[in-house]
């Protein structure tokens, strides 16, 4: 079976050609055939185009004047034609998955994607639209390109809709609720790979009963996964909600919000833009949103830099330990993403706030560049784990077993 992944993000568009045997899938991920990037500049005016696949091949184009639609076609005739082509034709690709940010309330499971689906994705483009409006590109792409193949929608938000209602519903008026206004959670899809992977780790045949995978990237989440389930996550109605991320602030007291809309003159459009793309490392440090480059100001004696490190890991440490409430203990902790997979300093200065817990990093370990590997002391009470995020892979994943009922 061929099935081609679309995994779109704010200003990306990743996507990946996978062949998996009929009869089997491993959550170990396999090496993609094909893999293309688009990475849009100017306001999605230019496309940065990237290609290779298993075999070696390369190609790397830039693109300018036509609609990021037109860009994403173009990468994909590459699976056919030049240097990278993999495959004869694309009716030979039978399904296409892609990764849909938010399904509110109703989308849960993966589905196939009908006229009613690609509604429901564009009426929760106000709740992801960074995110859900990129997808529907995509999935009005393929269309255009193939109408026959089957395209699947795999949400990130489906594997929190296990979270109890305690957890889930905001402490304002019931009309909330009754709105659908409630923590969704998201990097569902990453959260639960690593927590199926952790265990392929560790030698269990059944999911971790205890388990807080850190996401850690440019956006940032934890989960508490007990048993397979999540019970718990930091990111809630919106991706803006809990840890402090690249450009985004996380949580902060929503009566700042009403002080500058009352006092401050602040319009909606404004505070959007600040607390989603001004805030976080960014906003504090004054450096960047990239951790490595608030890193190397840190190293240059730059104390706003300091400041952003210092507040990056309290608040990290913090929603560890929320977590910890909810799961009763910890048998093991997961850093994945590009911050939580690249960055020892960050895994070092998390672990160390829980050595009460008889967690022992190892540090040379730690500093070996992991790739899915346990960096604990042999004696340590908790497992840490270090697991490269397969997000495209367990999309194909979902796919194939969609399509095995």
């Amino acid at each position: 079976m061929k099935i081609l992944v679309l995994n779109a993000g704010s200003s990306t568009q990743k996507s990946c050609l996978y062949e998996i045997a009929d009869e089997a899938f491993s959550t170990e991920a396999s090496q993609p055939l094909w893999e293309g990037k688009i990475n849009w500049t100017q306001d999605r005016g230019v496309a940065e185009i990237e290609v290779k696949t298993a075999t070696g091949a390369t190609l790397q184009e830039t693109i300018s004047n036509d609609s990021p639609q037109a860009h994403l076609t173009y990468m994909l005739h590459t699976l056919t034609d030049g240097a990278t082509k993999v495959i004869d034709r694309l009716s030979e690709i039978d399904v296409v998955g892609h990764r849909i940010v938010h399904g509110g309330q109703d989308y849960r499971d993966s589905v196939v994607i009908t006229e009613d689906v690609k509604k429901a994705i564009a009426s929760l483009s106000n709740l992801a639209p960074a995110h859900n409006p990129i997808a529907l590109e995509g999935i009005e792409a393929i269309e255009e390109i193939s109408k026959d193949v089957t395209q699947i929608a795999v949400f990130d938000t489906g594997f929190h809709a296990t979270i109890p209602d305690a957890a889930a519903i905001y402490p304002g008026p019931y009309e909330w609720v009754e709105q659908g206004i409630r923590r969704y959670g998201f990097h569902g899809i990453s959260h639960q790979y690593c927590s199926q992977r952790a265990a392929q780790i560790l030698g269990r045949e059944v999911p971790l009963e205890r388990l807080i995978t850190c996401h850690l990237g440019n956006g940032c989440s934890l989960a508490a996964i007990k048993n397979g389930c999540s019970i718990d996550t930091t990111m809630g109605f919106t991706p803006l909600e809990g840890l402090m991320m690249g450009s985004r602030s996380g949580s902060v007291d929503p009566g700042i919000l009403i002080y500058l809309l009352r006092y401050c003159d602040y319009s909606v459009e404004k505070l959007d833009e600040i607390l989603n793309k001004a805030s976080g490392l960014k906003g504090i440090s004054g450096v960047s949103s990239d951790m490595r480059q608030v890193r190397e100001a840190i190293a240059q004696g730059n104390s706003r830099a300091q400041l952003a490190w210092d507040i990056y890991v309290h608040r990290l440490r913090s929603n560890i330990g929320a977590m910890l409430t909810s799961l009763g203990g910890l048998d093991a902790l997961v850093f994945t993403a590009g911050v939580g997979e690249n960055s020892a300093e960050i895994r070092q200065a998390a672990c160390e706030g829980f050595g009460f817990l008889g967690l022992k990093l190892d540090l040379q370990k730690n500093q070996q560049q992991p790739v899915d590997e346990d960096i604990a002391t042999t004696d340590s009470a908790v497992r840490v784990l270090v697991i490269h995020t397969q997000e495209d892979w367990a999309i194909a994943g979902q796919c194939w077993q969609l399509l095995q009922k």
